[in-house]
């Protein structure tokens, strides 16, 4: 907006549209804000459940293959292992326009028979709780990470509008009726002089 369209009636209005439009900005922004705090927090909580639920199962796996090496060697260890590997799938869900992880889950190989001894099955059993855990927990942890940023964003736009752009756009408008009001004070001196000028040719 240059010229005379930004000091006349017309700049004054558009002006003042975009303040609004801004400020409207600003409280959706504001809203939008509070909306992924209380979802970042929520996420980080499950993402704190998730690691402590890791942690457990992770450590009884390391236990029953502590175990199960000792009963069964290395070589029925390697029998044990699924000749495919598993499948990761991920549910999204999408909170305030970001999408983030919601759902995991593992879709395990078909596990061999090997002959050994039953920690073997129980160190099977407990890495495959383990694999499960470590997935949730890294999609909980991904979710989290997408949120934040999008928080950090939210505020870095909410304040960019209030601490630049809305005062520039106050001052640019102060600055338009500033010179509307002179404009004004002149057109009405102008008038007044042209009426008294008028009024003594009449007599």
């Amino acid at each position: 907006m240059s010229g005379a369209a930004a000091t006349g009636r017309a700049g004054r209005l558009a002006l003042t549209s975009r303040l609004a439009t801004a400020r409207r900005a600003v409280e959706l922004l504001d809203r939008k804000q509070r909306a992924l705090a209380a979802e970042c927090e929520r996420l980080e909580l499950a993402a704190v459940r998730a690691a402590e639920t890791f942690e457990r199962v992770a450590a009884e796996a390391s236990g029953w293959l502590r175990r199960s090496i000792a009963l069964d060697g290395h070589r029925g260890l390697l029998a044990a292992i699924p000749p495919t590997a598993a499948d990761v799938t991920i549910g999204y869900d999408v909170t305030m326009g970001v999408r983030h992880p919601v759902r995991a889950d593992v879709v395990f190989a078909p596990r061999p028979d090997p002959a050994g001894s039953s920690a073997l099955a129980y160190s099977v059993q407990a890495h495959r709780t383990a694999l499960l855990a470590a997935v949730r927990l890294a999609a909980a942890q991904r979710a989290v990470a997408l949120v934040v940023a999008e928080l950090a964003l939210t505020r870095q736009q909410q304040r960019a509008l209030e601490t630049r752009w809305i005062p520039r756009l106050e001052r640019r408008l102060a600055e338009v009726e500033q010179r509307l009001d002179e404009t004004e004070r002149e057109e009405n001196l102008r008038l007044r002089w042209a009426a008294a000028h008028g009024a003594r040719e009449d007599r």
